[in-house]
């Protein structure tokens, strides 16, 4: 069956601060195709989940960024929320686990305040990509090609723009997983 992604290990990066929606509705993608999601974080325990601006819930994080093993994954997803992103590029440990994705050429999906972590790990350097409207002059600042479309896939790099993009970004985002590692996505790392 297409957009099956049976077995594959899809690391979720995210830290307190995240928005709940973003982080729910494309976990919950990748279990019903198959897929192990495993949320990676910059400590353990649990990260404070966000409705917009209202707390939400609680999510158990199963290991930290300095654990984890960018290798042991088939994809990686980045959800929203303002904070979220903020904490993530701040941490050189979360930046190269973020950048090591595009290096392994695998897929990469993220959504609305989420590229920010990308623009850090200098990896949108030549890609057309979309965000939450306010990333657009730091994502060309950093050399994208930003546009406002629902959902952009450029070589393995799935972006939306906020929650109401759903549907569309989780669809992408089991497609990209299903076809695998991307040779393009490679050519877009840019040495450190």
């Amino acid at each position: 069956m297409a957009g099956r992604i049976d077995g594959k290990r899809v690391a979720f990066l995210a830290a307190d601060g995240v928005e709940q929606v973003e982080l729910d509705r494309p976990w919950q993608a990748v279990r019903e195709a198959g897929g192990q999601p495993e949320l990676v974080s910059l400590k353990e325990g649990t990260i404070q989940a966000f409705n917009h601006l209202d707390k939400g819930d609680q999510r158990r994080v199963d290991a930290t960024v300095g654990q984890a093993d960018p290798d042991s994954y088939d994809a990686l997803v980045l959800p929203g929320g303002v904070a979220n992103p903020d904490f993530l590029r701040t941490d050189p440990q979360a930046v190269e686990f973020a950048r090591s994705f595009f290096k392994a050429g695998k897929p990469v999906a993220a959504i609305c305040h989420a590229p920010w972590t990308l623009v850090e790990a200098d990896v949108v350097r030549d890609r057309t990509l979309t965000s939450w409207p306010s990333l657009r002059t730091d994502l060309r600042n950093a050399g994208a090609n930003w546009v406002d479309r629902e959902v952009v896939t450029d070589k393995g790099l799935v972006t939306s723009r906020k929650p109401d993009d759903l549907d569309a970004f989780c669809a992408k985002m089991v497609e990209e997983i299903a076809e695998g590692v991307h040779a393009d996505q490679r050519r877009s790392v840019h040495a450190h």
